[in-house]
């Protein structure tokens, strides 16, 4: 019976340490600052260039990084339109139009 009860107070114990160590893993985690991929960088983080074959008096609007792709929106030159380029390769991947 003596065993019994020391075997219960070392499992509480090993459950409260456990519980006080995620809780201090998960302060840390959340305390500590997201940094997003900058604009204009692969995901090896090394910069690229782009020359779009747009119409003249094309403007970018905004571009947005997505998942694995970055999109630039067009205003100009034509419909409005959003283009899809590979940072990987600065290949042109989508093209979304505007009809107007």
């Amino acid at each position: 019976m003596r065993v019994l009860k020391v075997v219960t107070v070392v499992m509480g114990l090993l459950i409260i340490v456990g519980t006080i160590g995620l809780m201090v893993v998960m302060a840390r985690r959340s305390s500590a600052p997201i940094q997003p991929a900058p604009v204009g960088t692969a995901a090896t983080g090394a910069p690229f260039s782009v020359t779009l074959q747009e119409p003249e008096g094309t403007r970018i609007v905004a571009a947005t990084p997505l998942q694995d792709r970055l999109g630039v929106q067009l205003q100009g030159g034509g419909a409005d339109r959003i283009l899809l380029i590979d940072p990987h390769t600065g290949a042109v991947t989508g093209r979304i139009s505007l009809a107007r």
